[in-house]
């Protein structure tokens, strides 16, 4: 790649140039943020650069999950966190979803309402029977968001149809699903796309100044600023509660017969696994040390990587014959409480970021709102 200075007029014209709104990041809050931005300002510039040659954080290597919560989740926050912030929270996260789908199309997430199942083992009947003492009290808020009667329902003949023999217990969740995330993306950037936005990759920025960014390609000037790199944010912001946290994923080779569909948690959320297809996708395990998991290094740990393999083989596909055939860590955006960060920063930079690892359901939502701030 050449430096700016050595494009040509074409090239600085139609993509460096008088530059209205600049995003920094292509994840789903970047691209959602331009989409908005382009849709209320037709007439303006709207460039989002990202450093990658695909979105580098989380939006393609999240595990597919349209989640907003589990049950002993949800109790957990309670104890960081006021009951009005967590109920909002929740009520972002399932809005975002709707609007998700209503953006872009359930089919081009390849959208199933298998809904969710949140699993505990024996020694954690006291955290399973203090979920089931709450239920009906989180039921009852999650009606008022949501419009199911039962959302959280006590439900162990999963353990039995499923074959997870070393659960006991389980609760369902009817309000979570599973997407295809790489549609999902590729459907956010077609969409960006034909409303004019430009999008420009491997562009990795170095510095942040009032009105222009320094890349390794160069300066870009502009009017406005949009921080959406989530995970990556703390070198940007380095004042606000938002910090990288690594999540790794493994999926296995096609399971003939397999018992199960739909979406699982379990030790409050740490874990989670899924079918894609034939194939089950396992991933989380950060719990296990999480300084060392306070990374934005998106190569995979040996530790986390062993310690996923072998629950696999001993609590989820036992006496099943499988091998790992993809691995991958992404980066989430995590504080000490899970509300997202959608403000202004100064007079022209704003940034909608810390998505407390749920940013496919709350990450449209996220830049709905931005994009609103920004032309506020």
């Amino acid at each position: 790649m050449i430096a700016f200075d050595s494009t040509s007029y074409w090239e600085k014209e139609t993509y460096l140039k008088d530059i209205n709104y600049l995003v920094l990041g292509s994840g789903i809050v970047g691209l959602s943020t331009a989409i908005h931005l382009k849709k209320e300002r037709p007439n303006s510039k709207v460039v989002i650069i990202e450093r990658g040659y695909i979105p580098t954080g989380a939006s393609t290597k999240n595990a597919g999950f349209a989640c907003i919560g589990s049950a002993s989740e949800l109790l957990d926050d309670l104890q960081h966190s006021s009951e009005e912030e967590v109920f909002i929270t929740v009520q972002k996260r399932w809005e975002g979803l709707q609007y998700l789908k209503e953006l872009i199309g359930s089919n081009n997430l390849e959208y199933q309402e298998n809904g969710s199942f949140e699993l505990f083992h024996s020694f954690e009947k006291g955290g399973y029977l203090e979920c089931l003492d709450k239920l009906e009290w989180l039921n009852k808020h999650l009606q008022g968001i949501i419009g199911i009667e039962k959302v959280f329902r006590d439900d162990n003949e999963i353990i039995h149809r499923s074959g997870f023999n070393s659960f006991q217990y389980a609760i369902s969740n009817a309000a979570e699903g599973q997407l295809n995330t790489a549609k999902m993306m590729q459907a956010l950037i077609q969409k960006a796309r034909e409303l004019g936005v430009q999008l420009l990759n491997g562009i990795e920025v170095k510095n942040i100044l009032p009105n222009y960014v320094e890349t390794n390609y160069g300066s870009l000037a502009f009017e406005k600023l949009a921080i959406c790199t989530n995970g990556l944010a703390s070198q940007f912001l380095p004042n606000e509660d938002v910090n990288p946290a690594r999540a790794q994923v493994i999926v296995t080779s096609p399971i003939d017969s397999l018992l199960f569909k739909g979406i699982y948690h379990f030790d409050k959320g740490y874990y989670y696994f899924r079918n894609i297809e034939n194939r089950v996708l396992l991933g989380g395990g950060r719990n296990l040390d999480f300084k060392a998991e306070e990374t934005d290094e998106l190569n995979t740990s040996d530790y986390i990587i062993n310690h996923l393999s072998e629950l696999l083989e001993s609590q989820i596909l036992p006496n099943q014959s499988f091998t790992i055939d993809y691995q991958w860590a992404g980066t989430m955006g995590v504080g000490q409480t899970k509300a997202p960060i959608i403000k202004k920063i100064n007079e022209n930079h704003y940034c909608g970021v810390r998505l407390g690892g749920m940013g496919v359901a709350i990450g449209s939502l996220v830049g709905r709102e931005l994009s609103a701030i920004i032309l506020d």
